[in-house]
């Protein structure tokens, strides 16, 4: 049985700039998710589309540019062609440490732009079901997931919403925002979901510190309205990145936010893709993560 899911890319366009306008929050159920405010959307199903028989490849969406651009027309879908890398590959990354670990390093400004998702967002290639930050690029996976062969054993494109602090219950802000006014929330009711959030960053050389802040809203059940965190640890894994390396997949702790920490050096200037790989293994009721307050600092000498 294989042990990975086949990673083919598809480069797609952005599509121009929106900017979300805030519905009311009034009787708003916990972590329900209105439909986007701009462009014309197809409703949210409820339940996912029936897989099919035949694997689709992975999606890439490239980082956009910050000037809003004419709708490109559809290219063809490229055949084994790798997603791409950064310029450059990075030297080998150190073991990564804990958030203790690093709590005392000299730390300089953060790096990422848009770093709490706050500047906006665009529906890459038209898809009005993915909201993807500005300066971010997205990426999912379609088809078998390698961990079983039943019907339900197959990633389906996600969902993706960045999130005012209007469109999220008020007991709940405080779970789901860590940073300004926004969080970005990618899920999918009774799916298996595997994505990729990233950007490209420019670096000197030396040591830098790469964290993000996430919540798993893992539910397989509601009883008398309150959620039930999935049972198995395996529901949820996440991985942090650099260039061509990573920490590998790392069990997450559900119902709460959890911190993941990424330290590593570059021994030259170069451009490096940074970013975090999310997976909900399982087709559960909610396969939801919350990301937001990212960060990626270098070590002052």
């Amino acid at each position: 049985m294989p042990t990975a899911v086949p990673t083919l890319s598809e480069e797609i366009m952005a599509a121009a700039i929106a900017s979300p306008t805030d519905p009311a929050a009034t009787a708003i159920p916990p972590t329900w998710t209105p439909a986007p405010a701009s462009d014309t959307a197809t409703p949210v199903p409820t339940e996912p589309s029936p897989p099919t028989d035949t694997p689709v490849p992975t999606a890439t969406i490239p980082l956009p540019t910050a000037t809003p651009t004419t709708q490109p027309t559809e290219t063809a879908v490229p055949t084994n062609t790798a997603v791409p890398q950064s310029q450059s590959p990075a030297q080998p990354l150190p073991t990564p440490v804990s958030t203790a670990d690093v709590g005392s390093l000299p730390l300089g400004d953060n790096l990422l732009p848009n770093p709490s998702f706050e500047e906006g967002w665009y529906h890459p290639h038209g898809i009005a079901e993915l909201q993807i930050p500005n300066n971010w690029g997205f990426e999912w996976d379609e088809g078998p997931t390698g961990f079983g062969t039943e019907v339900w054993d197959r990633y389906v494109r996600p969902e993706v919403r960045v999130l005012p602090s209007s469109q999220i219950p008020p007991h709940e802000r405080s779970l789901f925002i860590y940073d300004g006014d926004y969080t970005v929330k990618a899920f999918k009711g009774y799916g298996a979901i595997s994505f990729r959030l990233f950007t490209d960053v420019t670096l000197a050389a030396g040591t830098y510190v790469f964290e993000i802040k996430v919540f798993p809203d893992l539910v397989m059940d509601y009883v008398d309205n309150q959620k039930v965190w999935a049972d198995d640890p395996l529901s949820g894994e996440i991985r942090l990145f650099a260039g061509n390396n990573s920490t590998g997949w790392m069990l997450a702790t559900f119902g709460q936010k959890n911190t993941r920490t990424y330290v590593f050096t570059l021994e030259e200037p170069q451009t490096i893709r940074v970013g975090a790989g999310i997976r909900g293994r399982f087709a559960i009721v909610n396969n939801g993560w919350f990301m937001d307050d990212w960060s990626l600092r270098r070590v002052e000498q």
